[in-house]
């Protein structure tokens, strides 16, 4: 049994430790690199004739707002000179250039990602009813209907994510890629940002992977 837990453990949450740690590894402060995230951002944008798009710090993830028309960044990436902050200011810089294009999959991205986020609540709140609600039903039909109803919301939250995947690999390397090979980065530097932004697009994989890990855990905790 131990060894089929540490197989389950390692296919769901190997992902997000990878993208986590490719994150981290190239977040070092750097001399060379006289500007930080913020204002690596800003002057792609300006580059790309869309110097009205702000940027800004956020608690909330790195991630472009397409409502408000806003780049943001996390404190580390807003004014950090690192690898990670230059080339996650390009990956979002390049769902700025998605949306100036009028990209359709953005736009249906940012309401899927709100939707995850409402369906992962729905589900933990659903799996926790469970057992109060056997408890004081004594049946066990109205149970069921509850676990079916948060696997219906984890596992919707993990189709969400994979959909999402096209649309951030074209940020990674249809926008943000040929960017930073315009004399921006080059060599190992270059080689680096290529696996920091796979990691930017793998995060979606690795949430999904998530969900469906939230699943596999209530079923083991109401088991007990």
């Amino acid at each position: 049994m131990l060894p089929i837990i540490l197989i389950v453990l390692a296919v769901f949450l190997l992902p997000g430790l990878w993208t986590k740690w490719v994150l981290k590894r190239h977040a070092g402060h750097r001399d060379d690199f006289r500007g930080s995230g913020e204002a690596f951002a800003r002057q792609l944008l300006e580059e790309q004739g869309m110097a009205t798009v702000g940027v800004e710090q956020t608690e909330q993830g790195d991630h472009y707002d397409p409502s408000s028309k806003t780049v943001r960044l996390s404190a580390s990436n807003f004014s950090g000179h690192s690898l990670t902050a230059i080339t996650v200011a390009a990956h979002e810089v390049g769902h700025a250039i998605q949306d100036h294009h009028n990209l359709g999959g953005l736009h249906l991205r940012s309401r899927m990602v709100h939707f995850t986020q409402t369906a992962e609540r729905i589900g933990s709140g659903l799996m926790l009813a469970i057992p109060v609600l056997v408890l004081l039903t004594r049946m066990h039909v109205p149970g069921l209907l509850l676990f079916a109803g948060g696997v219906l919301a984890f596992g919707s939250a993990a189709l969400v994510h994979l959909v999402t995947l096209p649309v951030e690999w074209d940020a990674s390397f249809r926008r943000a890629m040929p960017i930073l090979q315009a004399g921006y980065l080059s060599g190992p530097d270059l080689a680096a940002a290529r696996h920091i932004l796979l990691a930017c697009a793998f995060t979606y994989v690795a949430a999904s992977l998530m969900s469906v890990f939230n699943i596999w855990r209530w079923i083991a905790l109401l088991r007990r």
